[in-house]
């Protein structure tokens, strides 16, 4: 489930998914409800849905201004694969609570004491954003000035990470970001790893377009 999913610069996962596992990938806007139950439809027939892959994101449905036919906080008869109110245990939100050498120093903007007279070093960042949407790197005094008080308490400045360009290409150094993926059951499993490249200000493939040599790779975990 996906917002215009043939919009998405996800689409060739999408497809791969299907061909594949035999995942269908369906527009939010086309799933419609009866009852308690959601389905929608393909070659003319209706197609139960009872288990839901979501890719939906609050914020992209907000911002689009995306009309539902069901609304998730309904008691409907689906199991969900990630429901669009869930929220991941360590987030942005954690990393102001949080004080480890490993763990760039982060306030929440309300808490902040002080501006940074160094504010190259920073990155302000909105709390509930998703492909580094809203994020500001070496803010000026007066970005953050110009967000209003009610708004402060869903904004971090936190210390730049600074990527070191460790791998040669043919157009010159290139940044590598390694992500690892955890499960948290009963203890905390490192389970799959993505490893982006990158010369922008930031990963991804928004903050790294018409450039060569950039994007995923492939990283080997090993115990």
């Amino acid at each position: 489930m996906e917002i215009h999913p043939r919009q998405q610069k996800t689409l060739p996962d999408f497809l791969l998914t299907e061909k594949m596992l035999g995942v269908h990938t369906v527009d939010i806007v086309d799933i419609k409800k009866e009852g308690s139950r959601l389905y929608y439809e393909r070659g003319g027939k209706r197609v139960p849905i009872r288990r839901i892959y979501n890719r939906a994101i609050v914020d992209e449905l907000q911002r689009k201004n995306v009309r539902l036919n069901f609304d998730w906080r309904d008691d409907l008869d689906v199991e969900w694969a990630g429901h669009p109110n869930w929220y991941f245990r360590i987030s942005k939100f954690s990393i102001p609570y949080l004080r480890h050498a490993s763990v760039p120093r982060t306030w929440f903007l309300d808490r902040l004491h002080e501006i940074p007279p160094d504010l190259e070093n920073y990155a302000l960042k909105p709390l509930y954003s998703f492909a580094g949407l809203g994020v500001a790197i070496a803010p000026r005094k007066e970005n953050i000035d110009a967000i209003p008080a009610e708004k402060c308490p869903y904004y971090i400045l936190q210390e730049r990470m600074h990527f070191e360009p460790v791998i040669e290409t043919p157009f010159g150094g290139t940044k590598a970001e390694v992500r690892v993926m955890y499960i948290w059951v009963e203890e905390l499993t490192p389970v799959t790893t993505i490893i982006r490249m990158g010369r922008g200000l930031q990963m991804g493939v928004d903050h790294n377009r018409d450039m060569e040599w950039v994007g995923a790779s492939a990283g080997l975990y090993v115990e």
